[in-house]
């Protein structure tokens, strides 16, 4: 008889311990959220000047990146049709500072930099446009 009381008890144990063990493995598998941040022209100047492995990724057409860019910035066309494909072999524990023209194709981009778990991004608020409005340097 008291095998049979001290069953539900065990039973309840079990399930305790499995929920625990369940819990701990889905949280190691959540991905790692991306870390987006802001910066306006000064605000991106300060971050390549303080971190020198800082990835500058101007996602506006070839063209566009051919008329003037940020001093060693990589080219990766937003309107390509595989630019998912194309972010996603890139390292993804770099810190990039990403920008476009004047914002809107890199603030898009965002989603893919978070479903694609980027550790560290910087978007240029206003993009290409507010860094040379702003007098920094510029290389064609």
């Amino acid at each position: 008889m008291i095998i049979i009381r001290s069953l539900p008890w065990v039973f309840l144990t079990l399930a305790l311990l499995l929920r625990g063990t369940a819990t701990s493995a889905s949280a190691a598998d959540k991905p790692v959220a991306a870390t987006i941040q802001h910066v306006d022209a000064a605000g991106g100047e300060k971050l390549l000047g303080e971190k020198k492995d800082v990835v500058v990724l101007d996602i506006r057409t070839a063209k566009e990146f051919a008329a003037g860019h940020i001093a060693a910035a990589r080219n990766l066309d937003f309107y390509a049709a595989d630019f998912e494909k194309r972010l996603g072999e890139l390292d993804r524990t770099k810190t990039y500072l990403v920008h476009c023209a004047s914002g809107g194709r890199s603030g898009r981009s965002l989603e893919a930099f978070k479903k694609l778990r980027f550790e560290s991004v910087y978007h240029l608020d206003g993009g290409f446009n507010a860094w040379q409005r702003a007098g920094k340097p510029v290389q064609k």
